[in-house]
């Protein structure tokens, strides 16, 4: 349908969830893989004021870095089996 026949959809003013369907929790950060919040955050997310969403927001850029660190992989599987 053509956007000038069709008013915009109404949106509340709230900060959206960071979520992007990637939804693996890292087994010793204890974070999202895929927007880094916490299960406590993400099970809070729907009921939090914008002013606590602003600040977990700001935060989850810092949170990647702890993801980074590689377990091994096949290459550690291959050395263990040795």
């Amino acid at each position: 349908m053509n956007n000038e026949t069709n008013p915009p959809v109404w949106k509340r003013a709230e900060i959206e969830s960071p979520c992007i369907n990637i939804c693996v929790v890292h087994p010793k950060e204890r974070i999202c893989t895929g927007c880094f919040r916490t299960i406590e955050e993400i099970s809070r997310w729907s009921k939090m004021p914008n002013e606590e969403r602003a600040e977990i927001m700001t935060d989850l850029p810092t949170r990647a870095s702890r993801l980074k660190q590689r377990r091994g992989g096949r290459s550690a599987r291959l050395k263990s089996s040795k």
